[in-house]
């Protein structure tokens, strides 16, 4: 007479449906800090209108754009800023970590022309805000090896981001960049990496506006 066999235990799904739901979850955050938009789209924030272009950057014409909050603090080299006193000029600011690779992809467009601009006397400046770095030394070291020579706002825990009201042009994903005109209000965005070309296509409309 052959052995019984032990009856076959049911896996529970429970831990792998968990599992899929945060597998699905983070895919979906990959994708937004690095995907663009297809097509042209016209969506409405808090304060006024915007459009995203085929090249993933959403401007808000003139009259219909939305003060950006004061961003303050202490920067990656020890030094205090505060983005509302750059009123008068163009400000770009980038949103980056040193443990992001898209920022890295980047990083040499905005060390060039930020340079550029800069020895072109244009009234313009480049704010980073580094987040989720827990150590000042990898942002500086990021900073090094690709000529950074602007101020970034160190920014571990995410929390000047969330100063961005909701409905509006923020910077919700990893890189972002944000043009703001001379009137400290937002003109630009996307939440893509930016080469050179598309870096200029963003800042030469503010620079030109009267």
């Amino acid at each position: 007479m052959s052995p019984r066999r032990a009856p076959r235990r049911r896996r529970s799904t429970g831990g792998r449906a968990t599992l899929l739901t945060v597998v699905t979850l983070a895919g979906a955050l990959t994708l937004s800090a690095c995907s663009g938009s297809d097509g042209g789209t016209a969506a409405t924030g808090s304060g006024g209108n915007y459009v995203t272009g085929a090249s993933g950057i959403a401007t808000v014409s003139k009259g219909e754009r939305t003060e950006a909050p004061k961003l303050d603090g202490e920067t990656v080299d020890g030094q205090n800023l505060d983005t509302t006193t750059l009123k008068g000029k163009v400000v770009v600011l980038n949103v980056w970590g040193s443990w992001c690779p898209p920022c890295r992809a980047e990083a040499p467009a905005f060390a060039k022309v930020s340079k550029e601009l800069a020895e072109a006397g244009k009234d313009v400046v480049f704010v980073g805000i580094n987040t989720r770095d827990n150590e000042k030394q990898k942002a500086v070291a990021f900073e090094e090896a690709f000529g950074i020579t602007y101020p970034s706002l160190f920014d571990p825990d995410g929390k000047l981001m969330l100063r961005f009201p909701k409905g509006s042009l923020n910077p919700n994903a990893i890189p972002s960049t944000l043009v703001l005109d001379k009137e400290g209000r937002i003109a630009a965005r996307t939440l893509a990496p930016l080469g050179e070309d598309k870096l200029r296509s963003m800042i030469d409309p503010v620079l030109a506006e009267q």
